[in-house]
Formats: structure tokens, sequence, C-alpha cells
């Protein structure tokens, strides 16, 4: 699947969603919604990827910054390293993955974090046990009213949301630090109660340490997430392709400079 997306567009908003409209032969109210509260956000997605490069040809030609997200492509690359265990040394951050890779990060390579707040849904069976009304004990005990236990399997679903951060290292692999999971041994006498006074002073420090790097939390607002992946794309499924079409954008900026 090809995504298209548009960001960083100087033009009126009006201006843009009539251009969007007519490139994808739409309505200006669909376009418009499709890109209220700013950019990055996603236009349409293709299966054919030549359909997708006619869209951004027709928005290139009248001055809209695209970009073209290979789903297949980015999911085929080496997964990002979930954190387990984290150290701020002076010079380096030294890492512990939850699979037991062990790295050190010079706090100059560091180019984006980027904040989300993620869902991670989880399903669970529990037994429950309760009396019913028997007729059949009920006749044999003369009609004295009698039940029987019932047992029954039943479904849960539950659904979690926490923060997590994702640390782009210059030409090398992406961490993710997920707020619940991390053990914060590794901060020492800086650790905190919780985990929120925890992970805000990781958040903290790595600004500090790495003042080149990017920072973003837009995605921390659930409508804002939405809003970047649009309709065709879930928010919960897909939140990798939102870090990635944010990064892209992120990283264009930088390569442009100021606006």
């Amino acid at each position: 699947m090809h995504i298209v997306a548009v960001h960083r567009w100087q033009k009126e908003e009006a201006e843009v969603a009539k251009i969007i409209a007519e490139a994808m032969g739409s309505v200006v109210f669909e376009a418009r919604q499709k890109i209220s509260g700013g950019g990055p956000a996603v236009l349409a997605s293709f299966a054919d990827e030549h359909q997708a490069e006619a869209l951004v040809a027709k928005l290139s030609q009248n001055g809209i910054p695209t970009l073209v997200i290979d789903t297949e492509l980015v999911r085929s690359r080496k997964q990002p390293l979930h954190v387990r265990r984290f150290m701020l040394a002076p010079q380096a951050l030294k890492i512990e993955s939850f699979d037991g890779e062990i790295c050190d990060i010079d706090y100059s390579t560091i180019e984006l974090l980027l904040v989300a707040t993620c869902s991670s849904a989880q399903r669970y069976t529990t037994t429950e046990t309760e009396r019913k009304f028997s007729l059949g004990k009920t006749l044999l005990a003369g009609g004295v009213p009698m039940t029987k236990k019932v047992t029954r399997d039943k479904v849960v679903n539950t659904e979690e949301r926490d923060e997590t951060l994702w640390l782009y290292v210059r030409g090398g692999a992406t961490m993710i630090f997920n707020r619940a999971a991390m053990n914060y041994d590794g901060l020492g006498e800086a650790m905190q109660f919780t985990r929120d006074l925890n992970f805000t002073h990781l958040k903290n420090e790595l600004k500090r340490f790495a003042p080149q790097a990017g920072y973003d939390d837009r995605l921390i607002k659930r409508a804002t997430l939405i809003r970047l992946l649009g309709s065709a794309l879930n928010p919960e499924a897909d939140i990798d392709l939102a870090f990635e079409i944010l990064a892209r954008s992120l990283r264009e900026q930088s390569d442009s400079g100021p606006c």
C-alpha cells in the first residue's frame, strides 16, 4: 500500500483544499476536513503505486509538498528496539532492549524525539458461576424450588493507553521507550516514586543532552493522531505509520531550513 500525505504547505488552507479536491476529484469540504488543524495529513492510500504517483504529481505541480509512504517497505525494515532498561551516562545513552541487545547511543547522533499516546488491546477469558432455577430438581423435590450451579466462560476485552517515546538515531536503529514497560533503576539517585515522574525526567534529560534533536509531542492527543492518519488508517494498528509520516515531515523541514 502507498500512502499519500501533504505537509508544510505555505498557501492558505482554503486554497490548499481546493487544489486537493481538484486533484482527487472530490469536494472542497471533504478536502478541507482532511487538512484541518495543519499537517502532515494523509489524503489517500493506494494499492497501485502509479495512482499514488499521479496524485503526487498533480499536487506538486500546484506547490503542495507531499510524502509517499510505502507501507511494505516501512514494515520490512529492522524493527525498532523496545527498551527494557537505560542509563543516562555523561557521553552516551546506554540501552538494554527486551531482546537482550545492548548498545550505546552518542547523544550527538540523536535526530528526533517523538512522543505519542498508544493503545494496547488485551483479551482474556474469565469463568463466571451462578445459580439458576432447575425445573428437574424442583419436580424431584416435590415442588420445592431448587437451583443448579451454572458455569460459563466470558471473554473480556480491555484497552490500555500509555505514553511512548520513539527515539530516532541518525543512520541507526529506532528505540521505543514505553512508560509502563521500562525499568527505571538506571536513573540511580535521580529515580523518583512514580513512572510518570521518571518518564518525564527521561524526556527532559534527553532534550538536555541532545539539544539538536527535534522534539514533537503532538501525537499525545488522540484527535491529532486520528486527523493525521485520516479515515483509511487505524490509530491503533497503524501507529507505526503515523510515526513514520511525522518523522519524514520533520526531517524534510529540517533539511530545508526555517520556512
